[in-house]
């Protein structure tokens, strides 16, 4: 059995899983529920049929079921192979009745073979003020399905979540039932105490609700139209996604970190590098009052670039995300046709060496103290080896104002950054992480659900531990 940590993924191999959502229940310990989502290519449900839950616990494919619940332990069955071809994800749920997922001790994902009964992953989950879950995702990829970790909750419970993911949630139950009544399943659930969430054949699409308050930050109308297009509808995820988390309105320093190794060279050329600066300029230009973004990039050495102002994004993006002058073999030569500020790349090298990057960040948020707190987003394709000098480093800024998100672009290899979210002995947990396959397939939405969804609880943990104030 392979132990995931979140973000993580693994290619599954069974045709058919079994899935178990575990904890420790107790006195105080609140009762859940596993449900599942089918969604297409855009993230979401065709119909609400799509969300299979204790009472609708059979897809109309029989793909996916409910299985029925035991004492802390409710399970779902996946039949990989019988999915239809319009789903590209299975979306694993948890809704938490009676409480916060933070009351769940011993919280945790088990994914298994249907087949043989042999346990293929485990997920140790920890969770704050968040009513409903999703634990994980199974995917298509390239026609291989593979498993995700990503155990991101949302405090506006099951009936945000699933709204979220396009189905249409009533807050009464409607005068006349529209649901079929569910076909029998081998091992039923039993009597539920609290009232089912109303699900209902689709209708017309409600008047939204008042869209999160978005920033506008100097500058923003000197990008061209395009770009300015972009900026404003990522901003809006943006605002989106820190609301779902229970922290709209929250401002931040936003710090940029890019990997320039060799390996890297790859993600550069074809526009990836250049694709994720734009994207995290939006979260900047939202969480950060003046809108302007530090930045740093690093390979064997780390160099810091020009700051970053949403008003000269297409001149920064020209300038500084490059991979230029860099040579394994023959003699340094003088360097040709640098202009002010740009960084000569061979000075930076070609080699993971995040420990130093990390400890130059620090200096500088030292050195330049905020009334904010500082989220910085730390992007690598892996490689990661230095593990030792990262932990003590990241363990050592535990008591600063600074949130480090990492994400993983690719491959593996990442670490000790993978392992953060389960490791002792830290007064908070002050480091996120989560990978990704091909981030230029990775729609704005659930970009910003992952790259925002441990910032607002290390908020709360940080100000309660006494790091913010």
């Amino acid at each position: 059995m392979t132990t995931l940590s979140k973000g993580a993924n693994l290619q599954v191999e069974a045709a058919s899983v079994r899935v178990v959502l575990g904890w420790r229940p107790g006195p105080g310990v609140p009762d859940l529920d596993a449900s599942a989502l089918l969604l297409a290519g855009g993230g979401r449900v065709r119909s609400d049929g799509d969300f299979v839950f204790y009472n609708q616990p059979v897809h109309a494919s029989g793909a996916v079921r409910h299985l029925g619940k035991r004492p802390g332990a409710d399970a779902l069955e996946v039949n990989l192979a019988a999915l239809e071809p319009g789903v590209e994800r299975v979306a694993l749920c948890a809704s938490a009745d009676g409480g916060t997922f933070g009351r769940v001790p011993g919280l945790h994902l088990l994914l298994l073979d249907a087949g043989s009964g042999v346990e293929l992953v485990r997920f140790e989950m920890t969770a704050g003020p968040e009513t409903a879950f999703v634990s994980g995702e199974l995917y298509r990829r390239a026609g291989v399905w593979k498993f995700r970790a990503v155990g991101q909750g949302y405090a506006s419970g099951l009936a945000g979540l699933a709204t979220d993911f396009g189905i249409t949630v009533d807050d009464a139950p409607p005068q006349t039932a529209t649901v079929p009544a569910p076909a029998p399943v081998p091992a039923p659930a039993p009597a539920r105490a609290p009232a089912p969430v109303p699900v209902h054949a689709p209708a017309p699409v409600p008047a939204p609700a008042p869209a999160p308050a978005v920033r506008m930050v100097k500058g923003e109308e000197r990008l061209p139209e395009d770009m300015r297009g972009r900026l404003s509808l990522r901003k809006q995820q943006v605002a989106v996604s820190l609301d779902k988390n229970g922290a709209a309105g929250v401002t931040a320093r936003v710090v940029l970190v890019l990997d320039a190794s060799g390996s890297m060279s790859a993600l550069y050329s074809r526009g990836t590098v250049a694709s994720v600066v734009e994207r995290m300029a939006a979260v900047a230009a939202q969480l950060d009052d003046d809108g302007e973004m530090q930045a740093w990039t690093f390979a064997t050495n780390p160099a810091r670039l020009p700051d970053l102002a949403v008003g000269d994004l297409p001149e920064w993006l020209r300038l500084h995300v490059r991979v230029g002058q860099m040579s394994l073999f023959g003699r340094r030569k003088a360097p040709r046709g640098l202009l002010p500020g740009q960084v000569d790349m061979r000075e930076v090298g070609f080699q993971n060496e995040e420990q130093k990057v990390i400890a130059e960040v620090r200096a500088y948020v030292r050195a330049h103290p905020a009334a904010a707190p500082t989220l910085v987003l730390f992007f690598s394709d892996g490689g990661v080896y230095r593990n030792a000098e990262i932990e003590r480093e990241l363990r050592e800024a535990v008591e600063e104002p600074v949130f480090w998100q990492f994400v993983g672009l690719g491959r593996a290899g990442f670490g000790v950054l993978e392992r953060f979210d389960t490791m002792p002995g830290r007064r908070v947990d002050n480091v996120g992480f989560f990978a990704v396959d091909d981030i230029d397939r990775l729609s704005d939405a659930e970009l910003y659900d992952r790259l925002l969804s441990e910032f607002p609880s290390w908020l709360g943990a940080a100000r309660r531990a006494g790091i913010l104030r």
